[in-house]
């Protein structure tokens, strides 16, 4: 038999977490206390805002969910930040919130907060585990949602009573990711697209971005003589020394970056969405189809076309791609 707050340690530890971030209270004592005999390294914040941010960096630079652990009620609005931020940014985050008992839902409890309501626009989901016996299939959805497709944050509330309950449910395996190679006809129709480029432009950012991914997209890009951008807040995502790299399209973008973005006849565009800043307010790249050929390839298709319309839209994940890519150069 296992209390609620072991078993969800127990899924953690079970999808690999080293490190979480918190800001310790009364509404997941349990969690806590599994927490201790946990080989999982726990980092108490100042701030619950702290906690979430650095939940989010986790997550973007590893690539696995940032674990951040809140109060009720207050806590977790003050960890809407980083919750917003990795929503944004594409960084995988698993925030646990703790929750009034059940039997006091409903009645405007201490610090009660309707989680899916309040985080609905903010998260990538939002739920409450609703008994004891389902916290293994809960954690398994909430790392499935939070790095499947275009990761992102999912908010998973822990009432009191469900957290302190005995059980002897099973542990779930462990999740990860789905894998979607581009296919062959879109490889080919990318090599005929930069072929005829005079002026093409590569743009890298969030969605799934790797280690392996950035040395594979800037291989191609050297091989190729492609200038690539990385887009804001992703400004390490290739190696800014390579003879490729032509800089950050930020907030205080260069104005020789953007002009080259805006005369651009090709822009390739992989992992990121073109979102407002890259784009500076959606004037480089005209809406809804810009002036440019555009190639967007992105790991969730709900992205592809969602803001831009692309010329050429690949469904895949970032490594496999930038594998392919990588691949055919090495046959050529």
């Amino acid at each position: 038999m296992r209390t609620g707050g072991r078993i969800l340690v127990d899924q953690l530890e079970l999808n690999g977490a080293e490190l979480a971030f918190c800001l310790p209270g009364e509404s997941y004592l349990p969690v806590l206390d599994a927490l201790y005999d946990s080989p999982i390294r726990l980092v108490t914040c100042r701030h619950e805002q702290g906690a979430s941010n650095a939940a989010e960096a986790y997550g973007k630079l590893t690539g696995r969910p940032g674990i951040c652990l809140v109060t009720r009620g207050p806590g977790a609005t003050q960890a809407a930040v980083g919750v917003h931020t990795a929503r944004q940014d594409s960084s995988p985050m698993v925030l646990l919130v703790g929750q009034v008992p059940r039997a006091f839902r409903g009645r405007e409890a201490w610090q009660e907060l309707d989680y899916a309501q309040v985080f609905g626009g903010l998260a990538k989901a939002a739920w409450e585990v609703d008994s004891v016996d389902r916290i293994p299939e809960h954690m398994a959805e909430a790392f499935s949602v939070a790095i499947s497709g275009r990761p992102g944050p999912v908010v998973l509330a822990l009432p009191e009573d469900v957290l302190a309950q005995e059980t002897e449910a099973v542990d779930e395996v462990r999740v990860e990711a789905p894998r979607t190679a581009p296919g062959a006809e879109a490889l080919a129709r990318l090599r005929e697209l930069l072929a005829r480029a005079e002026r093409p432009l590569v743009v890298v950012g969030e969605g799934g971005w790797t280690a392996e991914t950035s040395r594979d997209v800037q291989a191609f890009c050297e091989v190729n003589a492609l200038p690539v951008a990385c887009a804001f807040r992703c400004q390490d995502f290739v190696d800014n020394r390579s003879p490729s790299y032509v800089g950050v399209l930020g907030v205080a973008m260069d104005e020789a970056l953007a002009a080259r973005f805006r005369d651009a006849d090709l822009v390739l565009a992989i992992g990121g969405r073109l979102g407002e800043v890259p784009t500076r307010r959606y004037t480089l790249l005209e809406l809804p189809h810009p002036r440019q050929t555009l190639v967007h390839a992105h790991p969730d298709p709900a992205e592809l076309g969602r803001v831009y319309e692309p010329d050429l839209a690949i469904a895949a994940t970032l490594p496999e791609l930038a594998a392919a890519l990588r691949a055919a150069e090495n046959a050529a």
